[in-house]
């Protein structure tokens, strides 16, 4: 039973990180039948936002090394996605990253927050803190009407 737990978080943790990249995946899913198997939710939640926090930060690398030919390329992003992000990122400011979930509009954010080169703890706090919220929720709606 021990190794089918380390499957089901390296699973999760998996689908947590490639759904904050290219790959349109949910890792709400996969949190979810986890959660209803009876794993502990503290190590759940703990596993899925390290991994997504961990695919944001790799699109902020993109961003932050990468030319903007490659980031959209590799993102798919097309130069209206890039510019509408650019706007949103420049209306709300730092705030706006702790909306990185949101699908669509998350990783476009954390690439711009590369580009403009925000500060990364900066950068790490906020994405963290949006992702972990949205994870405890999940968590909870999850186990509340099982």
């Amino acid at each position: 039973m021990e190794h089918l737990a380390e499957l089901g978080y390296l699973g999760l943790f998996l689908s947590a990180f490639l759904a904050a990249t290219i790959l349109p995946l949910s890792s709400e899913v996969v949190l979810s039948a986890l959660l209803l198997s009876g794993l502990p939710p503290v190590v759940l939640v703990s596993v899925a936002t390290v991994g997504n926090v961990l695919g944001s930060l790799t699109n902020y690398a993109l961003g932050y090394w990468g030319s903007l030919v490659v980031v959209k390329k590799w993102l798919r992003m097309s130069e209206d996605d890039f510019v509408r992000a650019e706007a949103r990122f420049r209306k709300y400011g730092m705030v706006s990253l702790c909306f990185a979930w949101v699908p669509i509009i998350g990783d476009p954010l954390t690439v711009i927050a590369g580009v403009l080169r925000i500060r990364l703890r900066w950068f790490l706090l906020l994405v963290t803190a949006g992702k972990l919220i949205r994870y405890v929720v999940i968590s909870y709606m999850t186990l509340a009407f099982q």
